[in-house]
This record gives structure tokens, sequence and C-alpha cells, in this order.
């Protein structure tokens, strides 16, 4: 990833669009909850990777969810129940105690988890901040179901302008029909032309580069967790103007901008 020197002030926006997953919601921490209560899983010894380490069971999550999700014409629901029983057969996690339709309504039960993964600490307050300079858009990689079950939990409170979801737009990011959606659907609903959005994110290879590759010039990566293993050659093409922490790091750099330019 390279970063550019913005060239524009964060007072040039009227939109600024989110990644949602990973990004407003700590998903790392809400999947490990998830497969931590179903039974096969709290059922493995305590020296099992999935119960002594923290990351493990996000890293596990999505070797399999990465593998599913490009290509698919499923809902993300569908997608997260596949996840869970591919996660167990990699795992070796001892199933035979249980029906196929029993691991079937665990793979439902960790979907519908969704609802309670929380969002990060800084979440809701920088993004009430946030939404007194801009029209706030959630871009995900979700279904709409699963959409409501985020509004009504994590990201309650949040004064979104728009959320739009895979289900939606019929594809999943990286793809990057989600961000001519985003575009034509900013410009039509919201009245923000292609140069006046600026999408905010954690993740480089599913929003990063591919909003690069569209054109939207100046992005903010949200590196909460640094990045996850090597930057591959496709990650490079990817650009971003600012770097920051958390959302309440973005929150400083937005108000002492507006404040600097009396706006």
């Amino acid at each position: 990833m390279t970063q550019v020197p913005p060239s524009k002030s964060p007072s040039h926006f009227k939109v600024c669009s989110f990644d949602v997953n990973g990004t407003l919601v700590d998903w790392v921490t809400g999947i490990r909850q998830a497969l931590l209560s179903l039974e096969p899983i709290a059922a493995l010894p305590d020296s099992h990777p999935l119960k002594t380490d923290a990351a493990y069971p996000f890293v596990a999550f999505k070797k399999q969810e990465s593998s599913l999700v490009p290509l698919s014409k499923h809902l993300y629901s569908e997608v997260l129940s596949e996840v869970y029983t591919r996660l167990l057969e990699a795992e070796n996690v001892p199933m035979s105690s249980f029906s196929a339709q029993e691991i079937e309504r665990q793979g439902a039960r960790f979907a519908e988890a969704v609802s309670k993964w929380p969002a990060f600490p800084d979440t809701v307050s920088a993004m009430n901040q946030l939404s007194k300079y801009y029209k706030l858009v959630a871009l995900s990689n979700t279904d709409n179901v699963l959409k409501e079950r985020t509004l009504a939990g994590a990201l309650k409170g949040v004064p979104l302008a728009a959320y739009y979801t895979a289900q939606d737009i019929g594809s999943y990011k990286p793809d990057q029909r989600n961000f001519e959606y985003l575009i034509g659907y900013a410009e039509k609903e919201l009245g923000a032309k292609k140069d006046e959005i600026w999408h905010v994110a954690q993740s480089l290879f599913h929003d990063h580069v591919p909003a690069t590759k569209i054109g939207l010039e100046t992005g903010v990566w949200v590196d909460r967790m640094g990045v996850l293993g090597n930057v591959s050659e496709e990650m490079k093409v990817g650009k971003y103007g600012w770097r920051v922490k958390n959302l309440a790091e973005l929150t400083d750099i937005v108000e002492e901008a507006f404040k600097v330019e009396g706006k």
C-alpha cells in the first residue's frame, strides 16, 4: 500500500463511507465469542489453539470465509453457516456426537450471532461526531437481515444516511461493482459527486485496492490490526491518504481541519 499525500482537505468531502466489519464492528472478538459458545468448540480441550490463542478463531474463520465470499451468490448469513461447518472440518473438531441437522442449526446460530458482535469502543461516539460534517454511509459485505441486526446492536445510535449491502448490489467486495454502486447511489440519493466521497476502511484487500482502481482518490486506512500477513503485489496497487489507529484519531483530524479552515 502506498500512502499518498492528500490533495484535498477533509472539509472538501460530503460523504464519508465506511466498511463495517473490521472497521466499525469488532468482528475478531465477536467471532471468537460466537465460536466458543457453540458446543463442539466449547467441548475442545483447553489446550486447543481455538481456545488458547485469542486471534486464532478469527484466522481460522478468515481461511474459510475468504475462499467462499468472492464468487458466492449466497446471502452472507448462508456464507457464515457454511464457514462454520468448514471450520469444524478444517480444525478437526470432533463432530461424531452431533447429527448433520444439529451442525446445520449451529451454523445458523453462528450467523445469527452477528447481532452480538460488538462495536469498537470508539465507533459510536466518533460516528456521531463525524455526522456533524458528513453524510455517513455503510458499504458492507453482508445481507439485509444481518444489516438490521447490526443496526439494532453494535451500530445502534449511529446516524447513517445509507447502508448498502452485498445483497443490494449482487456482489461482494473487493468486486469493483460495489464501489460503482456506492458512487452512483451517493450522487443520486445524497448529492455527492465521486470526488466528494471519502472511504474509510480497515481492509486493504477488500476496500482500498478496489477503491483505488475505481478512482476514489483519497481514503482513510483504519489500521486497527496492522496488515495480516504479507502485502501482496495486488495490495500494493492500493493507495490511501490518511492512516489512523482508530476512528477517534480520524475525528481529531476532521475537527482540526474544519477549525483551521473556519468551516
